[in-house]
This record gives C-alpha cells, structure tokens and sequence, in this order.
C-alpha cells in the first residue's frame, strides 16, 4: 500500500511540476521528497525480490538433494512438520503428519545440524521398532539424528 501511495504522490508532483511553468523553490522541494521516497521504496522491492529468487533457489537445492536421498537409499517415508513445540538442546519436540499414512502424531527429534522449522518435510528412515504394518502407532515417535536424511520446505517451488 506504501509502494503505491508514495507512487501516486511522485506521479502527482512531477504532473504539477511540468504543468507549472514556472518552478518555485516549496513546489520544486516537494517533488524531490517523493522522487526520494519512490527510490527507497525500489530499494526496497529490489531487495525483497532478491531475497525471494535466493530462497527459491535454496528450496530447490533442498527438493533435488531430498530427491537424490530418496533414489539412493531403500526405505524412506516423508514426515511434515506441523509445530515445533519445544527447543531443548538435545533436540526438538514436533508434531508431525506421517504424509503417507495421514497420521498426525507427536514426535522428539533429536539435535540435527541443519534447522528445521513448521512448515518443513523430513525425509527420514523409518524405525522398525517403533512402527511396522499392523502395529499400533506409538504415541510418540523417536527420530534418531542418525535416521534422518534430508528436509526441503513443504510445497515444491515452481
């Protein structure tokens, strides 16, 4: 809303200054403090759309390596993180939704290298000591730094 207001102002003042044809010092003023303010509101944008294009990038380093993990390694399953409910420094207590099963459960997940934050996909090994085809889920699940394999952000970029 201030990119289009500051927008409309510098607009406004340069169709005043070139409709008046003489230039008094108040009005020549004037227009040099939206001129100022359009430039530091593309400053601005600049820098949003550059911070954007890195994360993009990033995202998609994160899903082709999640990819390469996946293809090399024989059994793997993709958790997404819902919450991080508690930092401690052995690691994080999470919820987090089996993405194959649907299954919302909460979940310690011992210190890892990288963040993670809501919103990621882990690609982890799953545990057959805790989980197994028609076992009862557990009601809390223990990820082993050892166990996991990669993360990417939820949703593929474009």
């Amino acid at each position: 809303m201030s990119s289009v207001a500051v927008s409309i102002c510098a607009i406004y003042v340069i169709v005043a200054l070139t409709a008046n044809g003489q230039k008094p010092l108040l009005l020549t003023l004037a227009a040099v403090v939206p001129l100022l303010l359009a430039a530091v509101v593309g400053a601005i944008w600049l820098a949003r759309v550059r911070r954007l294009r890195a994360w993009t990038a990033a995202a998609i380093e994160k899903w082709n390596h999640l990819d390469a993990v996946k293809r090399s390694h024989r059994t793997t399953t993709e958790v997404a993180v819902l919450s991080v409910d508690a930092l401690e420094p052995t690691g994080s207590w999470i919820t987090m939704r089996w993405d194959r099963f649907d299954h919302v459960q909460c979940a310690w997940l011992e210190a890892l290298d990288e963040p993670i934050w809501p919103g990621s996909l882990l690609l982890i090994s799953p545990d057959p000591a805790q989980v197994g085809p028609g076992a009862p889920w557990p009601p809390v699940y223990y990820i082993r730094s050892t166990h996991f394999l990669a993360s990417a952000p939820l949703g593929r970029p474009a």
